[in-house]
């Protein structure tokens, strides 16, 4: 984080920065910021009467106008500053991501298996590359064959690497990465272009950058108080008038740019930029600005239990026979039904069958029927070509097809499946005909401080659900020793979606974080769905933020950032607000108590003189940007608290310190401008 910060400061940004604060005074540019572009226009008014002082009949100082041009012209600069130095950064951190995508050779495979080199740039959706031991990885994909270890330190800075494989749900690579060891085929799942890589180019370059409907929100806010006040202003005038006062031009567009909102309108556009930059800097690709948003919102979180609130490497740690059935005979039949088995899980059964040394059961497998495993059955296994039929999965779905067979269910089995359960771990029951043989032990461990990022969440009014495949007592188990609120069991694709939309039809925001396959429709029902880069590009697609460092307990962060987007927002607007009781009190009295005596009594600043006081006014207003672009970019600091406190706290800071400190600087500047004078 530290060479975030020196990039910020950096002489390089800082000279680009001020040259696009130039650039970005032309008028197709500002109005886009209706409230600048007024300034600008007001600032073009003082300018026209500063060249034609005659035909606009000016009496005042010339150097009093060209004072409030000055004024006028940093007032816009300093806004356009905000907005490029926030920019500056994202082109800064989009740079460094360009150096790691290269236009890499890519070895094509043939239909005919022979391999063709082309360039990465000309590969297309669908095309197999072989990618070996030293290769940079040519473009987003899966894994379909093999297994290698990965560097992924150009994308997501970790520098130890990661092994994938194919099958399951962790066989998803990312284009600019490098394969150190092994060698892999992947099935490439983008178009030139449309990479995560690309994406998140553009992403932190801010050309896509859409702005969310809080923002929409309040620069409709903004521009009905800039009409407000422009109506008020342009009547100010016909009454001065007609009582005799004479309010010449300048002073009348100095009194505009200090009510209009312009302290906020100057950094609104800073405040988004650099929120969607810090979560680039978390290594978390946001599609949207409304999802970063919406992550402030979130009301519940649901989370996987394995790879989320676990480690998800549930391994076989024990056979368990039930009935008259030995450990040999279990360890056999879960090594038969895990032959083609190529999950995480299943291989974990062969290498603890070979760890204990079990011979293996010499059975005829030739013209045998796999049964591949399916969410709605819940099971897996063979049917061997002489009739035996073999099957692994949960233990009710064991039971149930054991029943529908005619078969019995062991005494001891429930009892074993419980004590396996209170455990923690995951039982999977053995099945072969019409007996079930035993229980595979699959273990599992609670990451460590997860209760303590729990209870973080709760502090911020959070519920969290875990969503688990698990049966009730394993679940129940982590869950309490995880310290989520609350969990389902037995969980399938459907009723993570169920949930979610339970939860939103009462008015709530949800987040969700999945890896798997399984897991995208209930991403894309979410409000905000972080898929993982290691998951399936299936997930990725449908999940409106990917975290390329594939930390689920990231969710938090996210949640963090967002909260701190619309408070910084939610900041800056109050102090912006305030500000214009305090410069209303410097420059009404100004204006009128030549001419109405008794209109002394509201300059309660003392200003030293009218003149004094506007030019007073208005440099404050200038210099209150620069001043508060720091806290734009790097945010208004979140401490987990119930909303009601955090208004208040907020109020009292940004609300009664916005009315406050103009009534001193203005004070202190005018003192200042008496002493020079």
């Amino acid at each position: 984080m530290s060479n975030n910060s020196k990039s910020l400061l950096s002489k390089e940004t800082m000279t680009k920065a001020i040259k696009a604060s130039f650039i970005k005074l032309h008028p197709s540019y500002m109005m886009k910021n209706p409230v600048m572009f007024v300034v600008e226009i007001g600032t073009f008014i003082v300018l026209m009467t500063l060249c034609f002082p005659s035909y606009f009949h000016i009496q005042e100082s010339y150097f009093y106008n060209l004072a409030v041009f000055i004024i006028l012209s940093f007032t816009i600069l300093f806004a356009n500053f905000a907005e490029a130095l926030a920019e500056g950064r994202g082109k800064a951190h989009a740079d460094s991501l360009k150096k790691t995508k290269k236009d890499t050779m890519a070895k094509l495979l043939q239909k005919d298996e022979s391999i063709k080199n082309i360039s990465s740039s000309d590969l297309k959706k669908g095309d197999l590359v072989l990618v070996e031991a030293g290769d940079l990885i040519p473009g987003d994909g899966e894994i379909i064959e093999g297994l290698a270890s990965i560097d992924e330190s150009a994308i997501t800075g970790e520098s130890a690497p990661v092994i994938k494989e194919a099958g399951g749900d962790f066989n998803s690579v990312t284009g600019g990465t490098r394969v150190i060891s092994d060698w892999i085929i992947i099935k490439i799942q983008s178009n030139p272009g449309e990479s995560f890589l690309d994406k998140m180019i553009s992403l932190v370059e801010g050309a896509k950058r859409q702005k969310t409907p809080n923002e929409i929100a309040l620069n409709i806010l903004l521009i009905t108080l800039t009409i407000i006040f422009l109506l008020v202003v342009a009547t100010l005038y016909p009454i001065a008038h007609y009582v005799g006062i004479n309010l010449s031009i300048s002073t009348l567009v100095a009194l505009l740019v200090c009510l209009i909102p312009t302290t906020i309108g100057a950094l609104l556009s800073a405040i988004g930029i650099a929120g969607m930059d810090r979560v680039t800097r978390f290594n978390i690709l946001a599609m949207s600005g409304k999802a970063v948003e919406a992550a402030g919102d979130i009301n519940t979180i649901i989370l996987d239990k394995t790879g989320t609130i676990t480690y998800g490497n549930r391994m076989a740690s024990e056979f368990i026979p039930v009935g008259l059935t030995t450990m040999k005979e279990v360890a056999q039949i879960s090594e038969i039904s895990s032959l083609r088995d190529d999950t995480p899980e299943g291989k974990s059964v062969i290498h603890l069958m070979n760890k204990l040394s079990i011979p293996k059961k010499n059975l005829d497998l030739d013209e045998c029927e796999w049964i591949e495993f399916k969410a709605d059955t819940r099971m897996s296994g063979v049917n061997l070509k002489t009739g035996e039929q073999i099957r692994k999965g949960s233990v009710d779905a064991i039971k149930k097809w054991i029943l529908q067979k005619g078969g019995s269910i062991p005494s001891d089995l429930d009892n074993k499946n419980n004590e396996i359960a209170l455990k923690g771990g995951t039982p999977l029951a053995v099945a072969k005909d019409q007996q079930i043989l035993g229980l595979i032990y699959l273990k599992d461990t609670v990451k460590p401080g997860m209760k303590e990022r729990f209870a973080e969440l709760r502090k911020m009014g959070i519920k969290t659900i875990m969503c688990t495949g698990d049966n009730p007592l394993t679940a129940k188990t982590i869950a309490k020793e995880a310290g989520v609120d609350e969990f389902i069991a037995e969980s399938k694709p459907e009723d993570k979606i169920r949930v979610i939309k339970e939860e939103q039809q009462q008015g709530k925001l949800v987040a969700m974080t999945g890896d798997g396959t399984n897991d995208a429709p209930a991403l894309a029902q979410a409000d905000v769905g972080l898929a993982m880069n290691s998951g399936t590009i299936a997930a990725k697609e449908a999940a409106n933020m990917v975290d390329l460092d594939s930390d689920p307990t990231k969710v938090i962060e996210i949640v963090s950032i967002g909260k701190q987007l619309l408070m910084t927002r939610g900041a800056l607007t109050t102090f912006s607000i305030a500000n214009d009781i305090a410069k209303y009190f410097a420059i009404i009295p100004a204006m009128f108590m030549i001419a109405i005596p008794n209109m002394d009594v509201l300059n309660i600043m003392k200003l030293a003189s009218p003149t004094s006081a506007i030019l007073s006014a208005l440099i404050f207003n200038a210099i209150i940007i620069p001043l508060l672009i720091p806290l734009a970019m790097k945010g208004v600091k979140y401490v987990p608290m119930k909303a009601s406190k955090l208004l208040t706290r907020n109020l009292l800071i940004f609300g009664v310190g916005g009315i406050f400190t103009p009534f001193i600087g203005i004070k202190l500047i005018d003192l200042t401008i008496g002493i020079i004078s």
